[in-house]
């Protein structure tokens, strides 16, 4: 059970359980600071005009680039 729960889906893409949780939380923080940064960009149109979008095609790059 412990490890199904925990390191089973990390194995499927090569990394330990901590590297899993290290590349989760700053996907995670990136996630953040795109919303952050679309919530900015739909009050104020001029700022952050293509932040969110460069982050969400870096994370996209990031993740299909895993476990290869």
């Amino acid at each position: 059970m412990f490890a199904r729960v925990f390191l089973d889906h990390p194995a499927k893409v090569n990394e330990t359980f901590a590297q899993h949780m290290l590349f989760a939380l700053k996907f995670s923080g990136l996630l953040f600071a795109a919303a952050g940064a679309a919530f900015v960009h739909a009050i104020i149109p001029c700022l952050f005009e293509r932040t969110a979008s460069r982050i969400i095609g870096q994370l996209y790059e990031r993740t299909h680039r895993r476990g290869r």
